[in-house]
């Protein structure tokens, strides 16, 4: 928390993803759009499971808490990227740093776990269907649910701690829109090695412990398919794990371009166009993905759009 001189850490600069003034008021437009779709297409889905009786499913369970985290994952960053592109301001402050990189952190791990208890929810109900119901029971979902949740807090917890036990000196500014870990490392005057192994090692762990754990999930889907004798059968079990391998293949994609590698200049670089992917578009189209290609959630819409119009034309 302190640099060698002893003086104390009280801000430091966001060079965001450019410092052309025009360019940073189109963009200022362009992730507002992005931020609000974001946020009404999650809000809306997290409506509809909590309201409509056919929704009330584990698959819908385990999708409702990935809204809430996609809202939380992009209200991490958004709304301070918001406000330095309108700002000539570009600092966070040390306290707002440590937040932002400790949530993002567990924001993230905890995605990987919820994706992956989607990928044994599908598991079960497509290889076990006569026993999806006590196996998937509601104790069992809240179950991993919670662990989720706890695994990314404690790592997140763990890994900023870490991080802002660096001493940090000379140089302040972040080559990002956000306080993420490579950039941070590159500013620390002390010895790293320690937070770059525990990083990789969190990193690594993370993604293949949960990764495996889809792989051999839609591993055994795959094989009960393809011996289902019916057409029809095989077509509505490749259509309910269609969104779900989607959304797991545009969150883990751009998140081993990042953190599976050391941090350098280039890579840091690079990481920033990496990363509009997976802080703002995933999850802007996770709720498009799994509403415009499943048919239960388009009939929760409609039914909830009818019972407002309704609603309107009786006042």
């Amino acid at each position: 928390m302190f640099s060698p001189n002893h003086t104390i850490m009280t801000e430091f600069i966001l060079l965001g993803l450019t410092d052309d003034p025009m360019l940073e008021r189109i963009l200022f437009g362009v992730f507002l759009v992005v931020y609000l779709v974001t946020l009404s297409g999650n809000l809306c889905l997290i409506v509809l499971i909590r309201t409509d009786s056919h929704l009330q499913t584990p698959m819908y369970f385990f999708l409702g808490h990935l809204s809430f985290v996609d809202i939380c994952y992009s209200s991490n960053i958004t709304p301070n990227m918001l406000y330095t592109f309108l700002s000539d301001q570009k600092t966070i402050s040390y306290t707002g740093c440590f937040t932002q990189c400790l949530l993002f952190i567990a924001l993230v791990i905890t995605e990987f776990y919820i994706l992956a208890a989607m990928a044994l929810d599908r598991y079960v109900a497509i290889c076990s269907p006569l026993h999806y119901n006590s196996r998937m029971s509601k104790n069992v979902c809240v179950y991993l649910v919670t662990v989720s949740y706890m695994c990314g807090f404690l790592n997140g917890l763990s890994q900023a701690l870490l991080t802002f036990h660096l001493s940090f000196c000379g140089s302040l500014e972040i080559n990002h829109f956000y306080c993420a870990d490579p950039p941070l490392i590159m500013l620390a005057c002390s010895d790293t090695s320690v937070k770059q192994m525990a990083m990789f090692v969190v990193a690594g762990f993370t993604l293949s412990s949960s990764l495996s754990v889809i792989l051999l999930s839609y591993l055994f889907i795959f094989a009960a398919i393809l011996k289902m004798r019916s057409a029809a059968g095989r077509h509505k079990a490749f259509s309910t794990c269609g969104s779900h391998l989607t959304v797991v293949t545009l969150f883990y994609g751009t998140l081993f371009c990042m953190y599976l590698r050391p941090p350098s200049e280039k890579s840091v670089e690079e990481s920033k166009i990496i990363a509009v992917f997976y802080t703002f578009l995933s999850p802007m189209l996770n709720p498009l993905i799994y509403s415009l290609r499943n048919k239960d959630v388009i009939l929760a819409l409609q039914q909830m759009i009818r019972e407002i119009l309704v609603h309107k034309s009786a006042i």
